[in-house]
């Protein structure tokens, strides 16, 4: 599968970069998602942490497959202004670092309100960030996070349609998926034409647990063979959420302890989970 490119969120192994890097050498991937280094997160680095961030990339022989930025990933009624600040800081350090992607959400709404209430809004926001994209040459990923507007495959598919393009194209979370009820056969039939990228983690629906890949309900081996079968080429990117890393709970409103304690080990469980199943497709 010389078109498929492992990649995936270094920071679950650990807080500091030196070591996110080590393991990942020691693994044998080349490209990690870039979110967190030395517990900064991607978007709040520094000219110079950035720089720092840099060489050491550099010097590992690793790449930056794409920004895991928490772009999107605020309330529908936070200062947008501030955000996009933030925004073109971030297409900054994605163009720095050379990253093809940058991932985003679209926007979490209040307790109580329902999705087609903040619609408007949430398109207004998702227009101006892929305009300001379109500026940069850059690629935005959206991603299907949970309880945020673009959740379930349906309103994910409604911003893929008035979005859509080379610009602005779909990151498929199995996991997340399962989370929210979504039968995830559903959303990869809905969301095909619009997969760029791949989020591997696999989840228990009556749990809610996350597990590694292959070992849930989010038919994971059945949707890759498809997707790979059919000549798809592109990351995929593990996002572990097996083991308690830090930072957990700034990305989760609700995170949940998980069953490994060690993120190193976890790792390596969700990458072997990955591995078997893509020998099995081979």
């Amino acid at each position: 599968m010389e078109n498929i490119i492992l990649s995936g969120f270094s920071d679950e192994v650990a807080p500091g970069f030196d070591e996110q890097l080590a393991a990942m050498q020691e693994f044998g991937i080349t490209h990690i998602e870039l979110r967190a280094a030395d517990g900064i997160n991607v978007s709040d680095l520094t000219p110079r942490k950035l720089g720092e961030v840099k060489g050491k990339l550099f010097n590992a022989g690793i790449k930056v497959s794409s920004i895991g930025s928490p772009i999107g990933k605020i309330s529908i009624e936070d200062d947008f202004h501030a955000h996009m600040e933030k925004f073109k800081r971030t297409l900054e350090i994605q163009k720095e670092l050379g990253a093809p992607y940058l991932r985003m959400f679209s926007f979490y709404y209040p307790d109580g309100m329902q999705p087609q209430e903040v619609r408007e809004e949430v398109f207004r926001r998702v227009q101006a960030l892929v305009r300001t994209a379109q500026e940069w040459d850059s690629v935005l990923l959206h991603e299907n996070e949970k309880e945020i507007y673009g959740d379930n495959a349906s309103r994910c598919l409604e911003l893929m349609e008035e979005f859509g393009c080379k610009n602005f194209q779909a990151v498929f979370d199995f996991s997340n998926f399962v989370e929210v009820g979504q039968d995830t056969l559903e959303a990869y039939k809905l969301l095909k034409p619009y997969i760029e990228y791949v989020h591997i983690k696999d989840c228990l629906a009556e749990e809610k647990r996350v597990v590694p890949a292959g070992q849930g309900d989010g038919h994971v081996a059945e949707i890759l063979a498809d997707l790979i079968g059919g000549g798809w080429s592109g990351f995929l990117s593990l996002e572990p959420h097996l083991a308690d890393f830090s930072g957990l709970r700034l990305l989760e409103k609700d995170a949940k302890e998980r069953g490994l304690t060690d993120g190193k080990t976890a790792w390596k469980t969700a990458l072997d989970a990955l591995k078997g199943i893509l020998e099995g497709l081979a």
